[in-house]
């Protein structure tokens, strides 16, 4: 039984979801595919696959399998890239993750720079506000703001943000400044949630403050035009702090720092590709003064 031809097989029937589809996409006839994968768990003693008419799934076993597989078959092809020599010169697609606002604040210029100087590299960058699973999705890198969950990823920190509270002078002006976080119970409220209703600001010292938003914004629109208070990450405001357009308040009540890393799946054998665009973002970031 050729073990790894039985690997990549089992992994293209789970991201098809049938045999048939498997079977097209390797370039095989089904009843050879239905043939490794029977094999494949009679040398396992277990079951990988429920199989229906219409569509395959995954067993809790298969599902565990599955993501060991695609560790093994990702170490195999970089070593195979090594060989090539695909290890030493960028190439190729790589696809990399960063939350939305972050990854067009932070990340869009690191992955120009990058195709600008790797002429035989391409990006497929996907930003939102969810924590990808890069092995599930097959991504190579991603940029995570916050306290990394024992996850078997590799991780580099490029800096920190902050939860910031901030409003614009006219405000200010009209409302006063509030001198502890209790204050903001009298002052306008502009909420970056998904939604409306009652939010908790948390500060140093385990304080929080329960507070009702008038108003829900996913920008820093309406702070910046003097309608209210709002709390962001410090990297979103960074360019508007010192210019006249936004000031932030209760610096002193600040909740503690939250690290940037940049994640990867990747170990020593990274090929090039992985490893020229994380020495460009971490050499970039950690350059930004908003991040530090």
């Amino acid at each position: 039984m050729d073990r790894i031809r039985a690997l990549k097989t089992f992994i293209a029937v789970a991201e098809a979801g049938s045999l048939v589809g498997a079977a097209r996409q390797l370039g095989m006839s089904p009843p050879t595919v239905t043939r490794i994968i029977g094999d494949l768990e009679s040398r396992l003693g277990v079951t990988l696959l429920h199989r229906t008419t219409r569509i395959v799934t995954l067993t809790a076993v298969g599902d565990a399998y599955l993501a060991d597989t695609r560790k093994i078959v990702a170490e195999l092809d970089a070593a195979d890239d090594a060989a090539r020599g695909a290890h030493s010169v960028p190439t190729g697609l790589l696809r990399v993750t960063a939350p939305a606002l972050f990854g067009q604040y932070y990340v869009s210029p690191v992955i120009t720079a990058y195709l600008d100087r790797y002429a035989g590299a391409c990006v497929d960058a996907v930003f939102l506000d969810r924590v990808v699973n890069l092995i599930e999705e097959d991504v190579d890198v991603a940029a995570r703001i916050g306290h990394l969950q024992d996850s078997g990823l590799r991780a580099i920190r490029v800096g920190s943000v902050r939860w910031s509270v901030c409003g614009c002078a006219s405000y200010f002006e009209r409302a006063g400044l509030p001198q502890r976080p209790q204050d903001l119970k009298g002052h306008s409220i502009v909420s970056a949630g998904a939604g409306p209703g009652a939010v908790s600001w948390r500060f140093g010292g385990g304080e929080s403050v329960r507070l009702l938003p008038r108003l829900t914004y996913s920008s820093i629109g309406a702070a910046k035009s003097g309608w209210g208070l709002t709390r962001v990450l410090s990297y979103q405001i960074g360019p508007e702090i010192g210019s006249g357009g936004l000031q932030t308040v209760l610096s002193e009540y600040e909740p503690d720092p939250l690290p940037v890393h940049i994640v990867h799946t990747e170990g020593r054998r990274a090929p090039a590709k992985v490893r020229a665009f994380i020495d460009m973002a971490v050499e970039r970031l950690r350059a930004d003064p908003f991040l530090n």
